[in-house]
């Protein structure tokens, strides 16, 4: 796994044959951190691993030092380094400042302090693309031949003294620019000699991504992560993701993070197995729009493997709902309807307050009503990772759309980060060094976005997510903003895709002028669709060969849940428009019906072109088995309703098909008595059918029928005529 460019870093550290003079032990790391965040313990997590001892400053102080992206800040670091170094006395000392809460360490202190010495100076800070936060300063700065040209106060490295002389005229306010401070030193060439200052052009130790995030790719050898910068061909010691650009997705990786050997090494780390009495969880549910599947949205929550009697639902609804059955098992529900007068963000803050004010609250699990939620472990797995912000990876059928983004771009807004088809696709091959491998990326991802569906603890909620305007930013969407507070609040937000958890509908098309809407969703939401209306047993079919032959040439076999047949009763009932049961008929061609039925056609429902999708993809590979050679694509489907005192039978005669397929849409002995089809070439009679069974069988020629009297209820079947 090795690239020939990584030899070029090394054949530079071993051209240098001067022996060092400072040893690791010499090495003073010190850093600022006010109070400890996702980004502190990353950076912390990254020391240990490579064994830097780091010394923090400004612990339990206030932050007063801004907050560097609405002006200049960071005064407070100048302070508090400053006084920092009057307790190092040691001339040979070498002190490494650094950010924290947006910085990694990719390699050892070895390497970073062989990297200083050969740079040939007393002091060297991290280079910059663009220069901030004064662009009238830009012609002061030295020009380099290669490399980058502008200071970053975000690291630095050098011998004590130097570093003393550096702050030693500092007197500014902690909010002041710590950036402006230093870069007025480095521009004065007098102050820029004494004190002995270089840049690190090349990113040989401090790699800053602001500006420069094309620069820079992964690194993978022998079970360590690393970045290189491809630009220069060197691998950086620490790794900034100042600006607005953060560290998210390189984080993950370096420097062992994920790895090609053991895949996510720290996705064990910190697990809150659940035990005894389980916490009290809020549910906040956000039906904003109109969605298919909403029932059944209910169903899988009620299936969630927890304690009905430990969750609360919160239940926020934009539109007036026909069927919204959430069950009555759970502690608590609590209804927001459309007549409330309540916003849709108002409503997410509302939801917030109830797990906040609630001391019981332990954990609010947000979903939003187009969310599939297929894994009944979802609950129980996100609480046991024991993150405050966690999501489960949610994706959409056939597309690369998932509920969260792997970067950002610097104004904010989505971006795709390197690794992003590989963790949707989740069996693909990472490729981000140009090298291809096979595996599997599996793990718990630091992301800057999500949506949809997340868990957050409540002491979250109530500490750093307490403010009432989360989800209020400008011009961005809700949902942006929200991440947007949360990455201020230095909150790291993960999404893990260990387990197979669901996927999100899709809304955009769905149309609400029917009784049931969902039966239209064979094209927006098949997988959706194909699981409410598909009989359980369709998929058995050809390997247990489930097809029966009850007639000669005449097949039966399963192809619709009771569920599709009751909504497409319900459908013709509620159209109502049913035929006369005449002769003429101005629905079809020629306008005269030979044998005509009480009926309801699918176009009169404008249902064909559903209809059509559902025999090509379901009827279609059956018929092709049973009459080979044959394309199924139906003349006329309608549904026929038999009742003793209407039409309760169908004389003898062939349909106008190639075959016909007859699908039973109740069932004989509970919705009806009598019934059932006879073929009278074959004196063979097919009378208890099966609700949600489908008959196919020759139109023309050999199988002259009848239709049996129904003796009593009602009688629905479908009925589609098929010619090649």
């Amino acid at each position: 796994r090795g690239d020939p460019g990584w030899g070029n870093e090394r054949l530079l550290l071993r051209s240098r044959v001067k022996p060092l003079s400072v040893r690791a032990g010499k090495l003073v790391v010190l850093t600022v951190a006010t109070e400890e965040t996702g980004g502190f313990r990353r950076f912390m997590r990254s020391a240990r691993h490579f064994n830097y001892t780091v010394k923090v400053l400004g612990q339990g102080e206030e932050w007063k030092g801004g907050d560097y992206m609405s002006a200049p800040g960071g005064g407070q670091k100048v302070r508090l380094l400053k006084s920092a170094l009057e307790e190092v006395t040691e001339k040979n000392k070498v002190v490494l400042f650094i950010d924290s809460y947006d910085v990694i360490f990719a390699s050892g202190p070895k390497e970073l302090l062989k990297k200083f010495q050969q740079t040939g100076h007393k002091v060297v800070f991290s280079a910059e693309t663009l220069i901030w936060p004064d662009r009238h300063l830009e012609d002061k700065h030295p020009h380099v031949r290669e490399g980058k040209r502008f200071l970053g106060s975000g690291g630095f490295i050098g011998y004590a003294p130097n570093l003393k002389e550096l702050v030693a005229n500092w007197t500014g306010k902690d909010g002041e620019s710590d950036q402006l401070f230093f870069t007025k030193i480095y521009i004065n060439p007098e102050k820029r000699k004494a004190i002995n200052i270089t840049l690190d052009n090349k990113c040989r130790m401090f790699q800053n991504l602001h500006g420069s995030l094309d620069e820079v790719v992964l690194k993978f050898e022998d079970g360590r992560v690393r970045a290189r910068n491809i630009l220069y061909d060197t691998l950086p010691v620490l790794v900034h993701g100042n600006g607005p650009t953060k560290i998210n997705y390189l984080g993950n990786y370096i420097p062992n993070t994920w790895n090609f050997e053991k895949g996510c090494t720290v996705c064990s780390e910190d697990l809150h197995p659940l035990s005894g009495l389980k916490v009290m969880v809020h549910i906040g549910i956000f039906i904003q729009q109109p969605t298919p599947f909403v029932s059944v949205f209910f169903e899988r929550l009620l299936n969630l493997k927890y304690p009905k009697n430990r969750l609360k639902l919160f239940i926020y609804n934009k539109v007036r709902l026909r069927k919204a059955d959430h069950g009555t098992e759970y502690q608590a529900v609590k209804l927001i309807g459309p007549d409330d007068g309540i916003h849709g963000t108002e409503s997410r803050n509302l939801a917030f307050d109830e797990c906040r004010q609630d001391s019981d609250c332990g954990y609010f699990f947000s979903i939003d009503i187009d969310v599939v939620l297929k894994n009944e472990d979802t609950l129980k797995i996100l609480i046991e990772l024991n993150r405050p912000f966690v999501a489960p990876m949610m994706t959409k059928p056939g597309k690369l759309w998932t509920n969260f983004w792997g970067a950002l771009s610097p104004d904010g807004y989505y971006a795709r980060s390197e690794d992003y088809v590989d963790i949707v696709i989740k069996h693909g091959c990472l490729n981000l060094t140009h090298y291809t491998f096979s595996c599997s990326l599996r793990g718990l991802w630091n992301v800057p976005y999500v949506s949809h569906i997340y868990l957050i603890k409540a002491s979250v909620l109530r500490d750093k997510l307490s403010a009432s305007d989360l989800f209020f930013s400008g011009n961005l969407d809700p949902d942006m903003a929200f991440c947007r507070s949360v990455r201020n609040q230095g909150i790291f937000m993960y999404v893990t895709n260990l387990h197979t958890f669901g996927r999100v509908l899709s809304t955009e098309n769905y149309q609400t002028n029917h009784l049931h809407n969902d039966l239209w969703q064979i094209f927006e939401n098949p997988v959706e669709w194909e699981e409410r209306y598909i009989h359980q047993n369709y998929s058995r079919i050809d390997k247990e060969n489930l097809i029966e032959t009850p007639c000669p040439d005449v097949y039966w076999f399963p192809i619709f849940t009771d569920t599709a047949c009751t909504h497409l009763v319900e459908e013709m009932e509620n159209f109502g428009q049913w035929s006369g049961g005449g002769n003429t008929d101005t629905r079809i061609q020629g306008g005269y019906e030979n044998v005509p039925t009480i009926d309801i056609h699918m176009n009169q429902i404008s249902f064909e072109k559903e209809w059509q999708k559902f025999l090509l993809d379901y009827v279609a590979p059956v018929t092709e088995k049973m009459f080979p050679g044959y394309y199924t694509r139906f003349d006329l489907a309608f549904v026929v309703r038999y009742k003793p005192d209407e039409q309760p039978s169908l004389r003898p005669h062939h349909d106008a098909s190639t075959f016909t397929i007859n699908i039973a849409l109740n069932q004989v002995g509970i919705d009806y008595q009598g019934g059932g089809c006879r073929f009278l070439r074959y004196n063979c009679s097919i009378q208890a059918q099966r609700k949600g069974w489908a008959l196919m069988h020759p139109g023309r020629l050999t199988h002259y029928h009848e239709g049996l009297p129904t003796t009593s209820g009602v009688r629905y079947i479908s009925v589609s005529f098929v010619d090649p």
